[in-house]
């Protein structure tokens, strides 16, 4: 296994520090402190995830926020196999952990232990704590599927359940006139697939609106991450972030991954219409644990 690590010093003076083994990153976050400080280039290092979905390849990243493994599984003529990292000190990745799994892509499956899962787009699967073998195939390589991952420490198991895009329950929220017409669908959560912490679902908008999560909020009992798709290549999302008081933003393109402290508010707007993968992790599950926050107060 080839190890490559490096130190060097960004342009505001801070160290950072990564190690790449195995397609696994170290990612550490910044506080609100140093936060007002930091130039585009300091933020889109520290909360943007950009080279994900790499053909052929799982990527994970390690961040220290609340233990979180972010990644991404692009099969193609050749299944993939989950790997344990030697950053997890696990012998295998569900040894202490759970995972939920997006496919934003083409028809794939997903191989838990044995048993195989078929994962059309916007399927949902959850794989439980303990769960030893997990592999990603894609149905056509010419089509691949495009497996998106997100895990966190667990201390109890639940067991592997799926959920294709048609049998989940959409929320319609939002209006035309306020620009975010969109629809919730909640995938793993306290009344849909059980987990230990993990709650992971997604949000699609109607053409014609591009406001997500208005008005915006924070939680400071978890963190969130963002994973925008189906995002046109030549349009972007601009992801606000930030306390609410001072926010920044930060200019996102197609299958990246904005992650967001608790003490960060999380939303955005596209100049087209687009959908996003919304996961949380930390000391609770209630999806409506948040402080708002708003419209007129940000700044």
């Amino acid at each position: 296994m080839v190890c490559e690590a490096y130190m060097r010093v960004c342009t505001c003076g801070y160290i950072i520090t990564a190690r790449y083994t195995a397609h696994m990153k170290l990612l550490q976050m910044s506080d609100p402190v140093r936060f007002p400080r930091m130039t585009t280039a300091e933020l889109r290092e520290t909360f943007l995830l950009e080279n994900l979905f790499t053909a052929g390849a799982i990527d994970l990243v390690y961040v220290d926020l609340d233990r979180t493994v972010i990644g991404s599984a692009v099969p193609m003529a050749t299944p993939l196999q989950l790997e344990t990292q030697p950053e997890l000190r696990a012998d295998f990745f569900c040894e202490r952990r759970e995972l939920g799994v997006l496919n934003v892509g083409g028809a794939g499956f997903i191989t838990v232990d044995g048993e195989r899962y078929s994962m059309e787009k916007l399927s949902c699967l959850y794989v439980g704590r303990g769960s030893k073998n997990v592999s990603f195939e894609s149905e056509k390589s010419d089509a691949p599927a495009a497996f998106y991952l997100l895990s966190y420490p667990a201390h109890a198991d639940y067991p592997t359940k799926s959920v294709a895009f048609k049998d989940l329950q959409g929320l319609q929220l939002g209006t035309v006139e306020t620009c975010n017409k969109r629809t919730i669908y909640k995938a793993i959560y306290r009344d849909g697939i059980r987990s230990c912490e993990l709650v992971m679902g997604f949000t699609l908008l109607d053409a014609g609106s591009n406001l997500n999560t208005m008005p915006p909020h924070t939680h400071m009992r978890r963190s969130e991450v963002y994973m925008y798709f189906d995002v046109d290549p030549a349009h972007r999302v601009l992801h606000l972030m930030g306390p609410p008081q001072e926010t920044r933003h930060l200019v996102v393109a197609n299958r990246e991954v904005a992650v967001s402290p608790g003490w960060s508010i999380h939303a955005g707007a596209g100049t087209s219409a687009y959908g996003f993968c919304w996961s949380m992790g930390g000391e609770n599950q209630a999806y409506d644990d948040m402080d708002g926050v708003s419209i007129a107060d940000l700044k």
